[in-house]
């Protein structure tokens, strides 16, 4: 489980090349490779840029110069209700060498990383000897199909304020390590509050912030030794950029708070695979490809968020819920001075 959810955290790309026999793949052809992986990769890629938009703020009201806050923030990003985003639909009209099994030429449903579709089984064929050779291998399915339907995250937030009601602040989770697989995390932002600048502000009862957040994913997954296909050097590398801007209301109460925002996120992940790859079966049975292709996936929509924070001294505890493409719940353990 822990090896599932460090995958999961870089953003399905790993996941993918454990569940698929990467040999059937690009038995295809590269161009055919490519595609597939690219629909079946997209969902889970864009889901990790919403719940890495998010956690950048739990309250309007800037700390004053010297105010500090250290956080440990967890999010949630479900999918179980999200069918277009768990499904996607082949058509073997598109791809140069994959049809199905069944009713062949004809375009169907198949499970993306986030999905739960299973059996559906397709052919490649070659020539060898003046005799066509048909090779079949089954689609993979995703993490719906394992029982799992949110995608996770945390890590370590700090914030601190300076001058005239701006806040600059920090996410970091160290390079963490299972098996053949690692992922670390690294984010930087700033928070500005507007109504620190006016001579009400004292007793405004609400805060009124401007919050950019950019948050960088990184991982790998160095599959050489599971054998999916003869090779060296076999490995995925996967970078997940997000940007968040949000406008951000909150009272400003001794105790509970309540904080809402308006935002807008854009991302960008790449995914790498790396290394050489020798295929022994399809239509290009001897080919050996070298670093074979690199996915890209764009990312942007408006977020919302509603969450309550509560002070208790040195201790704070937030919750809110950010609706978007993919909704997420987040919680934070906040320890702070200001």
């Amino acid at each position: 489980m822990k090896k599932l959810l460090t995958l999961i955290f870089i953003g399905g790309s790993l996941t993918a090349t454990a569940q698929v026999d990467f040999n059937n793949v690009l038995a295809a052809g590269l161009e055919d490779a490519e595609k597939f992986t690219t629909d079946y990769l997209s969902p889970l890629s864009e889901s990790v840029v919403y719940n890495m938009g998010t956690g950048w703020y739990n309250t309007a009201d800037a700390k004053p110069l010297g105010g500090f806050e250290i956080s440990i923030i967890g999010n949630i990003s479900g999918f179980k209700n999200k069918q277009d985003k768990k499904a996607f639909v082949l058509d073997p009209n598109d791809y140069q060498n994959i049809d199905f099994v069944e009713n062949p030429g004809v375009a169907r449903e198949v499970s993306t990383a986030l999905g739960d579709i299973n059996g559906i089984e397709v052919f490649v064929e070659s020539q060898a000897g003046g005799v066509t050779v048909r090779e079949t291998f089954e689609l993979p399915s995703g993490l719906s199909g394992e029982g799992v339907d949110f995608v996770p995250s945390g890590y370590v937030q700090a914030s601190v304020g300076l001058i005239k009601g701006t806040e600059l602040k920090a996410r970091f989770l160290p390079k963490m390590n299972f098996e053949d697989a690692s992922v670390g995390l690294i984010g930087f932002g700033i928070q500005h509050d507007f109504a620190k600048l006016l001579p009400a502000d004292k007793v405004l009862p609400v805060a009124i912030s401007a919050v950019i957040g950019y948050t960088n994913v990184s991982g790998d997954y160095d599959f050489t030794n599971a054998k999916l296909i003869e090779g060296k050097n076999q490995r995925i590398e996967a970078s997940i950029n997000t940007w968040v801007f949000s406008g951000v209301v909150s009272t400003k109460l001794p105790v509970i708070n309540f904080y809402g925002g308006l935002g807008y996120v854009t991302g960008k992940s790449t995914t790498d695979v790396l290394g050489e790859y020798r295929v022994t079966k399809g239509p290009f049975r001897s080919e050996t490809y070298t670093d074979p292709f690199s996915i890209t996936k764009k990312v942007n929509g408006v977020t919302g968020t509603i969450g309550t924070k509560l002070k208790l001294g040195f201790f704070r505890l937030n919750a809110e819920y950010n609706l978007g493409e993919f909704n997420t719940a987040t919680v934070g353990v906040n320890f702070g001075f200001r």
